[in-house]
């Protein structure tokens, strides 16, 4: 197997292959051109981003700055956001549906290292698949490690380590991110309130 293939099948590799230094290349070049555009090139930023990433919905938002290890192993679903300053080491896949927002400074890691030193300073490193579901926001300042899957409709409270994987329908945060409680009924008709409430203070 090459280096690459035992990278993105989440085994150890060794990460300054030629392969895979092209490709890191390539992710510099593309995130240098998106973090140098301006507010009036939107557009073309945009068309930056699908080059970059493996696949990405047609209406998106994401601020410069952005870094990423290679981009082409970063699949993101429709209406997704990410305020500034997110970081995406995608070594391993990382896969983000639909409706997805995240807060500045939110950083994904697929990147590995071996505990045992001895074996670390030899440069073999690995990576674990992230997988985030539809309709998550994602406080600021989160990291998520690798290997983790959080649920759909899920949000993650801001400074929130993500360790291990998170469930469907609820709130979760802290250091290491715990489930706080879960996404009710009672939520939704709240929100559904404040919404109505926003309305009529438009109409005023």
């Amino acid at each position: 197997m090459t280096e690459k293939e035992l990278m993105l099948s989440e085994q150890l590799y060794i990460a300054s292959d030629e392969e895979l230094a092209k490709d890191a290349a390539r992710s510099r070049q593309l995130t240098r051109l998106i973090n140098a555009t301006t507010e009036e090139q939107i557009e073309y930023r945009k068309q930056l981003f699908r080059e970059l990433f493996q696949k990405i919905g047609e209406h998106f938002g994401i601020e410069p700055p952005f870094r990423c290890d290679y981009g082409c192993h970063i699949s993101v679903g429709e209406n997704f956001y990410a305020n500034f300053d997110c970081i995406m080491l995608d070594v391993c896949d990382i896969v983000i549906g639909d409706n997805v927002m995240f807060g500045p400074r939110v950083c994904v890691y697929t990147a590995g290292h071996p505990i045992d030193a001895d074996i670390r300073n030899t440069y073999l490193e690995y990576g674990k698949k992230v997988t985030i579901g539809n309709n998550v926001w994602i406080g600021g300042s989160t990291v998520i490690n690798p290997g983790v899957t959080i649920g759909n409709n899920v949000v993650i409270g801001s400074g929130s380590v993500v360790t291990r994987d998170i469930p469907d329908n609820v709130v979760a945060v802290g250091n290491p991110c715990r489930v706080l409680r879960e996404i009710t009924q009672k939520d939704k008709e709240y929100w559904e309130e404040q919404a109505e409430q926003y309305k009529k203070n438009k109409e005023k």
